[in-house]
């Protein structure tokens, strides 16, 4: 195997080692020990495994660290949100890209079952992941549980 440049989410870490998943392959990468990240941290780094049996890996380099924030914010989804919502059925996912960095997802659901898919948004993995292979700083998730609308706003 060879050293990999990329970008991992943090997705277990504790004092002595930790799993990092590449944002762009899925390849999941447990790290020998821990060089100072937490669960939730996205780096870009370049990995290599850890000799002789090359099963664990180690970090050569980090060229960067951050996390990003996923939370709900308390503005209702956008008129441009409203109306891609308004096209689709329940169940049903509208991506959409943003002028500039970032993308918007559109998810139509029951209405009595908004919060719950809210919930579901907050702690997906998968939230997370698609910011780090976006490359935005935060992501936003907006509700209307009268209409059953949820906006993933992945922003810069």
């Amino acid at each position: 195997m060879e050293a990999t440049t990329s970008t991992f989410l943090i997705t277990h870490a504790d004092d002595d080692s930790a799993m990092a998943r590449d944002v762009h392959s899925g390849q999941v990468h447990p790290l020998a020990d821990n060089p100072g990240v937490e669960a939730g941290d996205v780096i870009e780094a370049t990995v290599a495994p850890e000799p002789p049996l090359e099963l664990t890996w180690q970090v050569i380099e980090v060229d960067d660290r951050r996390t990003i924030p996923v939370k709900r914010s308390e503005e209702p989804p956008t008129s441009q949100e409203r109306e891609l919502a308004s096209e689709q059925e329940i169940g049903e996912m509208t991506r959409t890209e943003r002028a500039g960095t970032g993308e918007i997802h559109v998810i139509s659901v029951d209405p009595a079952q908004t919060d719950a898919a809210v919930a579901d948004v907050l702690e997906d993995e998968g939230t997370r992941t698609r910011g780090a292979r976006l490359g935005v700083n935060r992501v936003e998730i907006r509700a209307d549980g009268t209409d059953g609308i949820i906006s993933v706003r992945y922003l810069p």
